[in-house]
Formats: C-alpha cells, sequence, structure tokens
C-alpha cells in the first residue's frame, strides 16, 4: 500500500495500518484551494483502498502552530460573491467525503482550530486536543456563519445550547473547556497528541477491519433515524459481517485461545 504524493500533505502509513496524514501548508495551515483540492485527493485515494491489506485507520494532524486557522482570508478577498457561492459547498463536500469515509478518522489538535480548521476537526470520527490548543467556530464575528458542516456537526455532538454558545459568541476555548462540553474526546500534554492518535488508533486497528467499516457506517447511517429505521439499517449493516473469513477466524481463535488474525476478508 504506496501513499500518493499529494501537495501540502505528508503521508505515512505504519505495519499495523494506520495512516497519519500530516497538514503542512505555512505559516497557519489556512484552507485555500490547493488544500481543499488536496484533501479532496486523500479522500479519493482513501475511498479506493480495498479493505484487505487497505488503511485501518486515519490520523489526520497537523505541522506548526496551528492545525488550521481556517478559511484563507488573502484568497477569500480575491472571490467574488459567485466565487464564494462556489466555494462554500466545494469545501463542505470535501469535509463531507472526509466524514464518510469508510475507516474511522482521528483529528489531532496541536495548536489553533479555528472556523474552517474547528469544521474540519468536527469532520474527522475522534478528536484529540493537546493542552496548548484552542479551538472555536468564529464565523460569526466576521459576520458568515459556519458552512462546512458546523452548524450542522457540532450540535449533533454537543446538543444545540452548547454549539449556539460556541457559535453565536465566536468564542474560542482551551482544550479543557473544549473537553468538558464534548467537543473533543481527549486532551494530552503539549507534544503528546500523535502517540495518543496512534494508541486509539491502534485499538481500533486490532479489530475486524470490515466490522469496523460496517459499525461505523452503522452508527453513522442511523443516528438521526426512527429507532425502527435505526435498526433496520442495522441489521443490514451486520449481513454485511456474516460471509467474512473475518467472522470465522475471531471464532476459530476463541476455541484456540489465541488472539485472532483479521485480513479484512
Amino acid at each position: 500500500m504506496n501513499p500518493p504524493r499529494i501537495e501540502h500533505l505528508s503521508i505515512e502509513i505504519t505495519a499495523s495500518g494506520i495512516v497519519t496524514c500530516t497538514i503542512d501548508r505555512p505559516p497557519v495551515n489556512a484552507l485555500g484551494r490547493s488544500l481543499v483540492t488536496s484533501l479532496g485527493r486523500l479522500c479519493e485515494w482513501l475511498e479506493s483502498v480495498p479493505v484487505e491489506g487497505g488503511p485501518r485507520a486515519v490520523i489526520l494532524a497537523a505541522s506548526g502552530k496551528c492545525f488550521c486557522a481556517g478559511a484563507d482570508l488573502k484568497e477569500r478577498q480575491t472571490m467574488s460573491a459567485d466565487d464564494v457561492k462556489a466555494w462554500v459547498p466545494f469545501l463542505s463536500g470535501t469535509f463531507t467525503r472526509i466524514a464518510a469515509l469508510p475507516m474511522p478518522t482521528v483529528a489531532v489538535v496541536q495548536g489553533v482550530a479555528a472556523g474552517g480548521g474547528m469544521e474540519l476537526a468536527l469532520a474527522c470520527d475522534f478528536r484529540i486536543a493537546e493542552e496548548p490548543a484552542k479551538l472555536g467556530l468564529r464565523e460569526t464575528a466576521l459576520a458568515i456563519i459556519p458552512g462546512a458542516g458546523g452548524t450542522q456537526r457540532l450540535p449533533r455532538l454537543i446538543g444545540p445550547s452548547r454549539a449556539k454558545r460556541w457559535i453565536l459568541t465566536a468564542g474560542m476555548h482551551t482544550a479543557a473547556e473544549a473537553l468538558a462540553d464534548g467537543a473533543v474526546d481527549r486532551v494530552v500534554a503539549a507534544g503528546g497528541g500523535i502517540e495518543a492518535a496512534l494508541d486509539l488508533a491502534g485499538a481500533v486497528a486490532a479489530n475486524g477491519p470490515v466490522a469496523i467499516r460496517l459499525a461505523k457506517r452503522a452508527i453513522d447511517g442511523g443516528f438521526d433515524a426512527p429507532i425502527e429505521a435505526g435498526l433496520e439499517h442495522e441489521r443490514r449493516c451486520y449481513e454485511g459481517v456474516l460471509p467474512t473469513e473475518d467472522r470465522l477466524e475471531a471464532l476459530k481463535a476463541f476455541v484456540e485461545k489465541r488472539a485472532p488474525v483479521f485480513k479484512g476478508r
């Protein structure tokens, strides 16, 4: 499994199938056209790799003092109203592709995650913040609103009242405050984000790859549905694991009192 070369992104893969993708667009990893296009190319690759031998989890990290400071405002100043009207669905659609990736994703926020940068983190399944991190949705302070999923993903994550406080005040939050509100899953010391993400991703990667993907699909697809529809969706997802070799391997390993060896088939 050889990762592609993508502008602004550094991609590494561990022997256990964990992909670490590091954003590198100095000075603040702003979301300009080139970076968002690169994130789309990353999604294209991850969507195309087969389960067997493919990535079992993805870590999205960043270099420098910012995870992502949000939109490239210098570039935005050159856009017409029509340009912006086309840009917003492009950005939002790219983040939706990240959220819909078949394998679990972990964002490591080591510095500022503001505006679109926070929305990028929200598009991941898990968020780990280092203690110096600052997180927030700043759009209303710029007389706009979050347009890449912030008004939808944050309320689903932390509830509408807390989400309104985040969005309507345009405030920035410490890692501890974000953890208390439920916007991040774990806070670690500065420099410890990647290690914590690898631990979490490793716990995921140890399990059946097909089952992990179908469990994620079951949760995401049934979350907003009535319980009856959600249970039906779960049943259909469950049917996907029945013919797999990994399911039989798990049963065999249990009988033989050993760790199973999952191959994603």
